[in-house]
């Protein structure tokens, strides 16, 4: 909204006498009901612009030069009639002259507005727009529907309205009172219907854009040169999300080592998401910079003391560097379970675990010692996250898959001849049928595997 157009503060009730000045406003309602707070304009408790029902009575603010002049209907035509849906049903008119008393009136209790298109430009408008004074209503009340009153034939200027803005136009010499309620029961509903839809567009558009940014921080692998098969699965434990606190990345150094890195923040919110995120992208930049091993987690150490939001905040992480021969592998752990192995001819099994350290951000000045590990001519490694072992293994049972129980359930897919992505997508959607239902954290796996 411009600066030039006041906004004045809203009011759930009615504006104090002194305040109210000249201004009419009348309560019109069935035979004999003259109730005190009716003739005061008192506001309908309860019932709002933006959520009043369509039965329920309605509050109507006309703006005009002479409302009263306009507004020639009798007090039983504004009543809705038996058998209409809104029996006994009340509109209320509250009157401005002008839009100073216009913006003063305009409160959460109106419903709708009548803005007569004669009304005069005022300070600040463009003289030369016949409609300024209705966008100028426009602008003040974003969220009130709008009705425009126009001269008998004046067709073009009352088109003109709706296409500015305004719900609905309405002809002065045709005005009584079924034809205005009607009239502004529609214009109330379309506004809802309006912001309604609009809502729901910006929600999409919302959802599309956070979709394609979490898209884009997903990682990409860099294996380009490596005769290393790669698989990966992933899914985020927070709904319609595509981005979660765990995190994998893979990349190939210009010696020919293939890294491979998998890791989890605690916690499952965008913070932990966007915390991830960035010690993904810094374990690849020093990857790619020669570190390794202890220095590396140190240093990505430092990056998580530097951007987590509380000192409680910790991330696992399991690390590998796979020698260019493809036969012997470097393994680093902090807090993180330990990857499966599986061998040709032999079933999976766990790689040692007894040197890990602790996870990142929990001691400082840490040690995180690197284990050489055989892999030999043909074999499959797979690194997952916490969130694949930590579900049960039935309704309502205590106990949870664990690793050993995963061990299992990878040597039966094993054995079915399962391998890449097939035997991801089948390890996930066991485990989410051990537990009875969707795993409640995220989970991610990745596979790394040589040889047949």
């Amino acid at each position: 909204m411009p600066a030039s157009v006041p906004v004045p503060r809203q009011r759930t009730g009615p504006a104090p006498e002194a305040e109210r000045g000249p201004v009419a406003d009348s309560a019109v309602g069935g035979p004999g009901d003259t109730s005190a707070e009716d003739a005061e304009g008192a506001s309908v408790e309860g019932t709002s612009a933006k959520d009043a029902s369509v039965g329920g009575d309605l509050t109507l603010l006309v703006i005009a030069d002479d409302p009263a002049g306009d507004l020639t209907t009798a007090p039983d035509d504004l009543t809705q009639p038996e058998g209409s849906g809104a029996t006994g049903t009340r509109l209320r008119i509250r009157t401005a002259r002008n839009l100073t008393e216009a913006e003063r009136l305009l409160t959460d209790d109106i419903h709708c507005i009548l803005v007569d298109l004669a009304l005069p430009a005022v300070g600040g408008m463009d003289a030369a727009d016949e409609l300024a004074p209705l966008k100028h209503v426009l602008r003040l009340a974003p969220r009130h529907a709008v009705l425009a009153l126009a001269a008998e034939g004046d067709v073009e200027r009352a088109a003109a309205a709706v296409r500015a803005g305004a719900q609905d136009y309405l002809f002065r010499d045709e005005l009584d009172g079924r034809l205005l309620s009607r009239a502004i029961r529609y214009a109330v509903e379309r506004k809802r219907a309006d912001i309604a839809q609009r809502q729901l567009t910006e929600s999409r558009l919302r959802a599309q854009e956070n979709a394609r940014l979490e898209r884009g921080l997903l990682p990409t692998p860099l294996l380009q040169g490596s005769d290393l098969r790669f698989s990966s699965h992933y899914r985020p434990g927070r709904s319609r999300a595509l981005l979660g606190g765990d995190f994998y990345d893979t990349v190939r150094t210009p010696d020919g080592t293939v890294h491979a890195m998998i890791g989890d923040v605690c916690g499952h919110g965008p913070d932990e998401a966007a915390l991830g995120v960035e010690l993904r992208i810094a374990w690849r930049a020093l990857t790619l910079a020669g570190l390794c091993g202890d220095r590396l987690l140190a240093t990505l150490q430092q990056v998580l003391e530097h951007e987590r939001e509380s000192e409680e905040i910790f991330a696992t992480l399991c690390t590998v560097d796979i020698a260019p021969d493809g036969r012997r592998a470097g393994l680093c752990l902090a807090g993180h379970p330990s990857p499966l192995i599986t061998r040709e001819g032999r079933a999976g099994e766990l790689l040692p675990y007894e040197d890990g350290g602790p996870a990142l951000g929990l001691l400082p000045g840490a040690r995180w010692p690197r284990r050489q590990v055989e892999l030999g001519g043909s074999w499959s490694l797979m690194m997952y996250t916490d969130g694949l072992i930590e579900g049960r293994v039935g309704p309502g049972a205590t106990q949870r898959l664990g690793q050993e129980g995963m061990v299992e359930m990878v040597n039966g897919h094993l054995a079915d001849g399962l391998s890449g992505d097939d035997l991801l997508e089948a390890a996930v959607a066991r485990a989410r049928e051990l537990n009875g239902g969707e795993l409640t954290d995220d989970v991610a796996v990745l596979l790394l595997g040589r040889g047949a």
